[in-house]
């Protein structure tokens, strides 16, 4: 099968939800390796297509994250600046290793729209750790909650991530779609250097 060839896929929707910061379990710092340096998490204010769709393919080419791939500078642009639209990225020793993108809603809520690590800081421990932080800036605003949806063709350690930090299942749906028969990868090619990367715990 070709590499620009398509399969039809059946996954699973998951939709998660914490209603109170005091829900949040927060992550164990003692899986940080500390001769890597301290981690820190950074908001990006300044809107960067660039920044924002580095980080989209980075981080989601693995996992069939496709739906912006054909927008245009102009519309990334658009949704970059829409009031409530925030990214936050985790550094460990100067250099960015993931992120999350908040989208604050006037009805008071908050949902993490995207979240991961790059392959190669994957299995770190930095997941448990850069949630952890995402989901505190994003209970700043005093949300009525804090919510997203991940399916099975994402990362294999992202519900148990979501779920060891508090979030709680409220919905699942089954859905069936089109996807490449290989996963784009953040560039063409990339997927033999990245496959040896992937597979590791993503807390």
């Amino acid at each position: 099968m070709s590499a620009s060839s398509t399969s039809t896929v059946t996954s699973t929707v998951t939709w998660l939800e914490m209603r109170a910061l005091s829900e949040l379990r927060p992550a164990d710092p003692s899986r940080l390796n500390p001769s890597r340096g301290e981690p820190r998490i950074v908001q990006a204010e300044i809107a960067s297509v660039e920044f924002n769709r580095f980080f989209y393919t980075a981080v989601g080419g693995p996992w069939y994250w496709l739906e912006r791939l054909p927008w245009s500078w102009d519309e990334w642009m658009t949704w970059l600046e829409t009031p409530g639209v925030e990214t936050w990225y985790g550094t460990v020793g100067g250099t960015p290793f993931g992120y999350g993108e908040l989208h604050r809603t006037p009805d008071r809520e908050v949902e993490i729209v995207y979240f991961g690590l790059l392959p190669q800081f994957i299995g770190r421990g930095l997941g448990g750790w850069l949630l952890t932080e995402v989901i505190r800036r994003a209970w700043q605003s005093i949300p009525k909650r804090v919510w997203l949806h991940t399916c099975d063709l994402d990362g294999p350690a992202a519900i148990a991530n979501y779920t060891a930090r508090g979030f709680r299942v409220y919905r699942t749906e089954t859905e069936t779609r089109s996807v490449p028969a290989q996963s784009p990868g953040p560039w063409p090619g990339a997927h033999g250097s990245a496959a040896s990367l992937l597979g590791k715990d993503a807390g």
